[in-house]
């Protein structure tokens, strides 16, 4: 992962960027990383970290007719619903493949946090779906992301630096 450290670094400043100024993360996944989504959730706002519960959520679960949104026309109504809901802001972090039906969301927000599988594309960490390791760098890079969400809200690291 170490070789990968500056397509990485850049996404994660910007998201990490985005949570500390109040933005909401709605989380999606592809049906194969459903289980990658669900742990985030469970771990992103564990009590023992003992720092401030941020607003994560799992689109799918807050509005579940998502997975039946094909139009642009669906797709605007939806975004005007989360642009109400959540005045503050909001960004996607999407970990999938790159022709799943949620990227469409996705690929519309110019400030989604991408990790893509098996395709490259501009402003998206890239992983391969065959590794057969890739369960364990979904993991490894979750956490490094909170890590850096941890020493951001604690003043251990300046994203600006």
């Amino acid at each position: 992962m170490e070789e990968y450290r500056y397509e990485w670094a850049p996404l994660v400043q910007n998201a990490v960027s985005q949570s500390i100024e109040g933005k909401t993360v709605l989380i999606l996944t592809d049906e194969s990383r459903k289980w990658f989504g669900s742990y985030i959730l469970n771990s992103i706002n564990a009590l023992s970290k003992n720092r401030p519960l941020l607003p994560f959520y799992q689109l799918s679960k807050s509005f579940p007719h998502f997975t039946s949104l094909r139009s642009k026309e669906e797709l605007q109504i939806l975004e005007d619903m989360l642009d109400i809901s959540y005045p503050n802001g909001y960004y996607i972090w999407y970990i999938g493949r790159s022709d799943h039906h949620h990227t469409k969301l996705t690929y519309r927000r110019d400030n989604s946090f991408m990790w893509i599988l098996d395709e490259e594309l501009q402003n998206a960490f890239t992983m391969r779906s065959s590794d057969p390791l890739l369960d364990i760098k979904l993991l490894q890079l979750y956490k490094l992301f909170d890590d850096t969400l941890s020493a951001t809200l604690f003043g251990e690291l300046d994203l600006e630096a």
